[in-house]
């Protein structure tokens, strides 16, 4: 099982630069995980292609099902924001150097990766990859350099 946070889970979807690669190495996986915050985060990216006119209705429609039937086949697995991971998320503010740029969302992808025991979080999301070393996790962007 390989964790992905949002940005990726989009690419399985929708298609925009490193949908391919993305694709292709989550087909090489059993299943895909991320935070129960990235399923609301993947669907709000759809609705906002939706809004700027890149997905018609119809496409939002089958990319959402898609999306269900993905979740139900088991293909992508949902984390639940326990206690552990707030906790996680609480400790990591308190100390973060002053230096270090850490969203709220990526923090909580991050508390839920190493929670469940990921060593390894993919991402294209430059703040979170940053901080991923302050989780014990490697940030994997296979997507850098790449357009």
């Amino acid at each position: 099982m390989i964790y992905f946070d949002a940005t990726f889970l989009v690419r399985l979807y929708v298609d925009e630069s490193g949908s391919r690669q993305v694709r292709s190495l989550a087909a090489e996986q059993d299943a895909i995980a991320s935070s129960v915050l990235g399923k609301m985060e993947t669907e709000a990216a759809f609705h906002r292609k939706f809004r700027e006119g890149s997905l018609d209705a119809r496409a939002l429609s089958e990319i959402n099902r898609q999306l269900t039937v993905n979740t139900s086949e088991g293909v992508i697995t949902w984390l639940s924001l326990s206690p552990y991971v707030i906790e996680r998320v609480h400790e990591a503010f308190l100390t973060l150097p002053p230096h270090v740029y850490l969203r709220t969302g990526d923090a909580i992808h991050l508390a839920t990766a190493a929670e469940a025991g990921f060593k390894e979080i993919y991402s294209n999301d430059r703040h979170l990859l940053a901080a991923s070393k302050l989780f014990k996790l490697k940030g994997v962007n296979p997507l850098a350099g790449k357009s």
